[in-house]
């Protein structure tokens, strides 16, 4: 059994099903798997394949962090579902951690974190700085100047675009989805959390039929 603190982290906010156990620091075992849909059977084997190959077992989990977005609606539910429902059987924390979290564990200074939002849209946020702000959806070119004043780096979605637009620089991520989690969740795990809730920015394209539901005969 690997010594603690064990944690587990994963994503399926975005097309792929990604996972990852760090310990003290260091990463014991990652997967990540790129999938369009079946996220929601293949999460749980894959966790348990990642626990057999470090060799722990879920009693040994110290805490979990799960990606809450933005991204797909379903795969966000399906990732915040499993580690409430994780959470609870374990009796251990769980912590929810942004896409745009993600993207800015690791770099140096204030970040533009970008997730595609689709239809030619992105979802932004400016971390690491005192001006951070609340996450928006924009398009590339109405992305507001003031947030790059002190040289903010561009990370993710079309970042070398926003970078070149702006006249500001680019970087890729620090680490895969699943590993930034965990090492967030590391570092907050210690201290009282909201249960994670899904990060919606927009309303889900797909909205519910405005037609009367039919009438149940008895």
């Amino acid at each position: 059994m690997p010594p603690e603190p064990l944690i587990l982290g994963f994503d399926t906010s975005a097309a792929h099903c990604a996972a990852a156990l760090l310990c003290n620091g260091k990463t014991l075992a990652q997967r990540h798997e790129e999938m369009n849909k079946g996220q929601a059977e293949r999460l749980m084997p894959l966790l348990e394949e990642l626990l057999a190959e470090a060799g722990a077992r879920w009693r040994d989990i110290t805490a979990i962090g799960v990606g809450i977005g933005p991204g797909n609606f379903t795969g966000i539910r399906i990732s915040v579902a499993a580690a409430r429902g994780l959470a609870l059987a374990l009796s251990r924390p769980a912590i929810g951690v942004s896409g745009f979290e993600s993207l800015a564990e690791g770099q140096n200074g204030p970040v533009l974190a970008s997730i595609d939002a689709r239809q030619d849209r992105l979802f932004v946020q400016r971390l690491n700085s005192s001006a951070t702000n609340a996450p928006f959806q924009t398009g590339l070119k109405n992305i507001p100047r003031a947030l790059f004043d002190d040289a903010a780096t561009c990370v993710g979605f079309r970042s070398e675009e926003i970078a070149a637009e702006f006249g500001a620089p680019a970087a890729s991520p620090c680490y895969p989805p699943a590993v930034a989690i965990v090492r967030i969740a590391e570092s907050r795990y210690t201290r009282a959390h909201p249960r994670p809730a899904p990060l919606y920015i927009r309303p889900a394209d797909a909205a519910p039929s405005r037609n009367p539901a039919p009438v149940i005969l008895p």
